[in-house]
């Protein structure tokens, strides 16, 4: 089984989540335009939903598993990762058989008394058969990520969403004319669809790269796995803790927001298409860079593990400010776009300008939000996941209470909303970095800082004046193209002026390889 190095790993899968997120935008896109704001109002309503039975299912194996196998193979022990994985599958494949019951039966308990629209049943419904797929899949890639090899986890991800763009055109246009929740049902179905195909490839991968028979003597691996279990457990409960809290947010934050907007005055249906418009137009944009510090943080659990295991300090130290770094990288430029031309995009993409202070307003704060979860994944990659957990717990607790205390007031709404996802995300980072700096000796250069805040304002300047004294409005969709590549080029540059990357990291990766597929 091929083994790659930090950058190159997370390239891998920087190339992989680059194309996933594209995709995943254009299925947006067409969501969007097929089914209106009711009908992204419903799917979004549902997903949430779907999101707290993933963590619930994955328990936090995936994290778990790549740190374990990790470590076993670096003392070359086979059987340890053959036990890792038969306990595993017990577990994830277990809980998901319970939590699609359950799921089918709490239904529409939700969706009529919770989401306050019966509408969210069919969506609801229609989502439980994913389960099980997803817990097997969440083994394999933890299987994967500890062994070093993101190429399966890459390719089954470029493979799941070719598979659901390519369905949800057909079967949410198939499924309109029945009405709006049957739309978003089938929307569902895609998502089904290309999990399962993903799904046979992951394991078709795992077949051929596997280095023992993984069903023989499961039965003594289950019996003799306590303490594989409880080494697993480490790790895996405080993480499923922080995701539990973060699913249990998304999931409770439709039902907060549709009550609290009723408070406001707002009927359901406008509620809907309110947050429909947050969560369906504005978010997908926001959330556009974090394809990177996905990738980062894939990578990162196995790299920083390793390092711990042999006291390399320095190497952590690096690793987690490189993470940082690239993250901020990442999101500077399409940070600097949404600020200056928000209107101009929202129309160009959905046809619609709606959002555009909530576009801009939003944009320079998920500045944070992309370096959190890098920070989160070098805090459980060094046992200190659940100082990550209770920053989650009382990042919600702010988050629930600041929407609640504003969008119930008719002079806010819906803009109570994003001021409270700004700061949840705001608080979450910090102290993420806070504890980072206790318990592991990491110190943030103020010069990164200052370096960084240049690039910004250099390109954001140069943007401004290009908006002010060459944009045509009349033809808004051409100039906007040409701007975007003059100010990437310009961005590019600084970022290497200003030493926000380096040359040497562009020489360390093996671009040869990373679409050499074995």
């Amino acid at each position: 089984m091929s083994k790659q190095t930090f950058l190159h790993g997370a390239l891998i899968l920087v190339v992989a989540g680059l194309i996933t997120r594209l995709l995943g935008f254009v299925n947006r896109i067409v969501l969007a335009r097929v089914m209106g704001q009711e009908g992204i109002g419903l799917y979004m309503m549902a997903l949430p939903t779907l999101f707290l039975a993933y963590t619930i299912t994955q328990f936090g194996l995936p994290v778990a598993i790549a740190k374990r196998v990790s470590e076993a193979e670096a003392t070359g022990n086979e059987r340890q990762i053959k036990r890792i994985l038969v306990v595993s599958l017990t577990v994830t494949c277990s809980l998901s058989i319970v939590f699609t019951i359950g799921l089918f039966l709490l239904s529409p308990l939700v969706a009529n008394h919770l989401l306050t629209d019966q509408r969210a049943l069919a969506p609801l419904l229609a989502i439980t058969p994913i389960l099980p797929i997803v817990a097997i899949s969440s083994v394999l890639r933890g299987y994967f990520q500890g062994r070093q090899n993101m190429k399966p986890q890459a390719i089954s991800q470029v493979i799941e969403q070719v598979v659901r763009v390519c369905l949800v055109i057909l079967l949410t246009k198939l499924f309109h004319p029945y009405g709006v929740e049957y739309a978003a049902a089938a929307a569902m179905v895609a998502v089904i669809l290309g999990e399962l195909v993903s799904l046979f490839y992951m394991t078709r991968q795992f077949n051929i790269h596997k280095k023992f028979k993984l069903r023989k003597t499961w039965k003594t691996h289950v019996q003799n796995g306590k303490n594989t279990l409880n080494e697993l457990m480490t790790i895996a409960l405080p993480t499923t803790g922080s995701r539990f809290i973060g699913s249990l947010t998304n999931f409770f934050e439709p039902i907060l927001v549709a009550q609290s907007l009723a408070i406001a005055g707002l009927t359901a249906i406008e509620s809907t298409k309110q947050y429909g418009e947050l969560t369906g137009y504005i978010l997908p944009l926001l959330f556009l860079p974090t394809f990177l510090t996905h990738a980062l943080s894939a990578a990162l659990v196995p790299s920083i593990s390793e390092a711990a295991a042999m006291n390399k300090s320095t190497t952590i130290q690096h690793r987690i400010l490189q993470s940082i770094r690239l993250s901020l990288a990442s999101g500077g430029l399409v940070t600097i776009i949404f600020m200056i031309f928000p209107s101009i995009i929202l129309m160009t993409i959905y046809g619609t300008s709606h959002g555009t202070f909530l576009l801009q307003f939003m944009a320079p704060f998920f500045l944070l939000h992309y370096i959190q979860t890098p920070l989160q994944a070098s805090l459980q990659a060094l046992d200190l996941a659940r100082h990550a957990m209770w920053n989650t717990l009382i990042g919600a607790i702010i988050k629930f209470t600041v929407l609640v205390g504003l969008s119930s007031k008719p002079e806010f709404g819906i803009h109570g909303v994003a001021v409270a996802m700004v700061v949840g995300v705001v608080v979450v980072t910090l102290l993420h970095l806070l504890v980072l700096m206790r318990h592991a000796s990491f110190k943030l250069p103020p010069l990164m800082v200052i370096q960084f805040t240049a690039v910004i304002t250099g390109t954001g300047w140069l943007g401004y004046q290009l908006k002010v004294h060459w944009l045509v409005t009349s033809q808004p969709l051409s100039q906007l193209a040409a701007l975007g590549v003059v100010l990437t080029i310009v961005y590019i540059i600084l970022l290497f002026v200003f030493r926000m990357l380096y040359v040497s990291e562009w020489k360390l990766i093996p671009w040869g390889k990373i679409f050499k597929h074995k």
